[in-house]
């Protein structure tokens, strides 16, 4: 079984610098680490693995540093890593991102499955998943909270929607993208990041694409720009209230209104 993971490299603060002139974060120097959402999705690829036998891929986009990512993955148990990098891909918005990763994903061909965390912590949209598959012309099912059975040729899967658990058989090839909790993702090893120090992690960069067109990658292909992003303002005040517990009360009462919390 051929199972593809796609990773991401985010920031591991929210002190992060952004960019005045395009908007988008400043990633260079940045203190970082994997994906929260990916780890359950790797640590879903290595179960299916030790349970049907195949080989756990890792794709990843980003710049050369992003490599740090793929060698975590190695560490876990992963086989293969590619990561897409090109400065042509920069400022990507979520549908530039998506077919960047999905053109990625064909150059690392075949695969059965491809597994996706819910969404990335820089940029929460949950929308790369699903776009890459209809990119791809595979079938798709997000917000999977558990892998029921494991086929031959189709995997079952519970999805959880706003009211209810639907559980869905899809066949191969297709995309998932997992929910946290679905399990307890595994620590990297040490012995493993020793036997895999040297593993070759293969770049794929525009020029090895099918689709060489630079107007559907970065910046050029986004069809939304950012108009603004900030890192979070830390404003915190204190107010303190003082007089008999009726008179506090009716003080907490009128500052709630004042800043129209009722």
């Amino acid at each position: 079984m051929d199972i593809l993971v796609c990773i991401k490299q985010v920031p591991g603060t929210s002190k992060v610098e952004v960019d005045p002139v395009t908007g988008v974060l400043k990633r260079d120097g940045a203190d970082t680490k994997m994906n929260p959402y990916d780890l359950y999705a790797l640590e879903a690829a290595l179960t299916m693995k030790e349970e049907k036998g195949g080989k756990v891929k890792v794709i990843s986009m980003g710049p050369p540093q992003a490599m740090d990512v793929i060698r975590e993955a190695y560490m876990m148990g992963a086989d293969e890593g590619s990561l897409v990098s090109d400065r042509k891909f920069a400022g990507a918005d979520v549908l530039a991102t998506a077919y960047t990763i999905s053109q990625g994903v064909r150059k690392m061909a075949p695969y059965d499955i491809i597994l996706c965390g819910k969404q990335t912590t820089d940029g929460d949209t949950a929308q790369v998943g699903p776009e890459m598959a209809e990119y791809l012309g595979i079938p798709h099912i997000a917000n999977v909270i558990d892998i029921i059975e494991i086929k031959d040729k189709s995997i079952v899967v519970a999805m959880d929607m706003p009211n209810t658990i639907e559980k869905i058989e899809v066949s191969y090839p297709c995309l998932l993208t997992l929910e946290k909790d679905i399990n307890q993702p595994r620590l990297p090893s040490y012995k493993k990041g020793i036997e895999t120090k040297d593993r070759e992690i293969k770049t794929i960069s525009l020029k090895d694409f099918e689709d060489q067109n630079e107007k559907r990658y970065g910046l050029n292909g986004s069809p939304t720009q950012v108009e603004r992003i900030f890192p979070p303002v830390h404003d915190i005040k204190r107010e303190k209230f003082e007089g008999s517990g009726d008179e506090v009360a009716r003080q907490i009462a009128d500052k709630l209104k004042e800043l129209k919390f009722v």
